[in-house]
């Protein structure tokens, strides 16, 4: 980290309201927003995965063409879920920011294509995050075991602190 930038905290967001209550959360409790030169704002970088388009073959199962235009529209469908995800945390960190004074919390967005837990791990590495914040569905023991945690995973296998916000 230098000092002279600030932390730089990686925000995962997604679509559900868990997300949204770890921006929040950070916002309000963690990221600093600073004060000139002795302590300069945090920057926030909101990573939003898209999930990997789906590849099909010539003839799907039934033995129907599938056409470009479906892959194309479920392409162009996860594109505007991104956006809308990612337009929604913008706003929450413009609202933070207007509501607190001069000195803002920095904001950067990036979406990337793959599977949450690796992509998370990697963008942590790649943007040079200090912290990880995400949020947390609260699922019991069996369910995790059986869905998969995306928060398990990278507590496990992130290259940095992990902070995981539950909701109440």
């Amino acid at each position: 980290m230098d000092p002279a930038e600030g932390r730089r905290i990686l925000v995962a967001v997604d679509e559900g309201d868990e997300s949204v209550q770890a921006l929040r959360w950070c916002l309000a409790n963690f990221a600093t927003r600073g004060d000139g030169e002795l302590a300069p704002p945090d920057t926030i970088l909101l990573l939003y995965v898209r999930p990997t388009p789906p590849t099909y073959s010539v003839l799907d199962a039934s033995g129907y063409l599938f056409a470009n235009e479906a892959t194309a529209a479920i392409d162009g469908y996860s594109r505007a879920v991104a956006d809308a995800v990612v337009d929604k945390a913008q706003k929450l960190c413009a609202l933070h920011n207007k509501e607190n004074g001069e000195v803002k919390v920095k904001v950067d967005v990036k979406v990337a294509v793959g599977d949450a837990r690796s992509v998370i791990c990697d963008m942590v590495d790649k943007l040079g995050a200090d912290v990880l914040v995400m949020g947390s569905h609260g699922y019991g023991f069996f369910k995790r075991a059986l869905l998969g945690s995306v928060s398990d995973y990278c507590v496990s296998n992130a290259n940095c602190p992990v902070l995981i916000v539950k909701s109440k």
